[in-house]
């Protein structure tokens, strides 16, 4: 074929694809008599449904004044490509009336600027009163002049899986949302430096821009801290109120959470692993690697030891062992009983403080 031929063929083809099949016209005729569609006739909504609707829409009225919008400016980073500054958006609530509210620390670490407006819409400057990478929290104070109304904190413990409950934030720059979801469960979160406490699970929808806002059961209790979600947005996470009581004062005192540490790598031991760690069943948990010059290096702690409780608390899972050090401040002993070749002993191990910088001492590699 020439490629005169060619061309003609490519030509029609064009054709045929932008004109695409033709469609039918019928022509309008009279237009219908009165209305263009159908009232639906009145109807009642099954009783149980009324009480569940009309509590939901309640509960989101009620929780509205407690919420805020936090915005903020941050240097633009040489890999993102851009100048000058960079803004971003999250969620937060008031939990003192003298201004004092929570976010996630991801919505304003390394902000230059942070705005809040309220929900009458009133904006103002904020100050980070202090921040914690760890579980990511944050506590930042506005001045409003004024008494504001706060969200009350529930008991984190006291939830339990199934329970209904709303996510409230600000999504995509979206002016006050609620998302409706149950608890699915409680346990381990996203992030793996998470120091060992169980976060919430949810599937009511955490989106971002959620980050901050709180996560409330059906008394209207705040019970968790939205923070992160999994990245098809279908399963969220929320930092539990009970720990966020925990840190509020230490953030609120010093700025920053000092969280315990060791210097050791961990294994949870299982029937596969057991052998290597000379046990005949599972027990306790494995010290895979001690990093050098660390609490746990100089109180004498080695590879293949097995921690088996501190403090008379029983250590069965790794997420046992993180939970108690973290706990524990720093320059405080703690009394460890383990396994070491078969034999149990005691050592008294001084706690260090966690490093705050991004690159923490590493085990080499095994």
């Amino acid at each position: 074929m020439s490629v005169r031929a060619i061309g003609w063929v490519a030509a029609a083809l064009a054709g045929l694809v932008l004109a695409g099949p033709a469609v039918a016209q019928t022509p309008a005729g009279d237009p219908p008599a009165g209305q263009l569609w159908q009232e639906g006739a009145p109807a009642a909504v099954p009783p149980e449904l009324a009480r569940l609707q009309e509590a939901l829409t309640t509960l989101a009225e009620r929780l509205k004044p407690g919420l805020v919008q936090i915005r903020v400016r941050r240097p633009a980073t040489e890999a993102s490509g851009e100048e000058g500054l960079r803004r971003s958006m999250g969620s937060g609530f008031l939990v003192h009336p003298d201004g004092y509210l929570v976010t996630n620390a991801h919505v304003v670490e390394g902000a230059t600027e942070v705005q809040v407006r309220l929900a009458n819409g009133r904006r103002l400057k904020g100050a980070v009163v202090g921040r914690d990478r760890r579980v990511d929290l944050a506590l930042v104070k506005v001045d409003v002049g004024e008494k504001l109304t706060v969200l009350p904190l529930g008991d984190s413990d006291r939830l339990r899986v199934g329970e209904f409950v709303l996510a409230l934030g600000h999504p995509f720059g979206l002016d006050h949302t609620v998302s409706f979801g149950i608890v699915s469960r409680k346990g381990a979160p996203l992030l793996t430096a998470a120091p060992g406490f169980d976060f919430i699970q949810t599937d009511a929808a955490v989106n971002p821009g959620n980050s901050g806002g709180p996560l409330v059961n059906m008394a209207g209790q705040v019970v968790g801290v939205n923070s992160m979600a999994a990245r098809n947005g279908s399963i969220g996470f929320a930092i539990p109120s009970n720990l966020v009581k925990g840190l509020l004062p230490t953030l609120l005192a010093k700025g920053k959470v000092e969280w315990g540490w060791l210097g050791v790598r961990i294994d949870e031991i299982t029937e596969d692993n057991a052998a290597e760690y000379g046990l005949s069943e599972p027990r306790g948990v494995g010290i895979s690697d001690v990093i050098a010059d660390q609490p746990a290096a100089r109180a004498g702690l080695r590879a293949k030891d097995v921690v088996l409780s501190v403090n008379g608390a029983a250590i069965a899972t790794p997420r046992d062992l993180q939970r108690v050090i973290a706990s524990t401040p720093a320059g405080n002993t703690v009394r460890v009983v383990l396994l070491r070749e078969g034999q149990e002993q005691e050592l008294p191990v001084t706690v260090g403080r966690y490093p705050e910088s991004e690159e923490s001492p590493r085990p080499a590699p095994r």
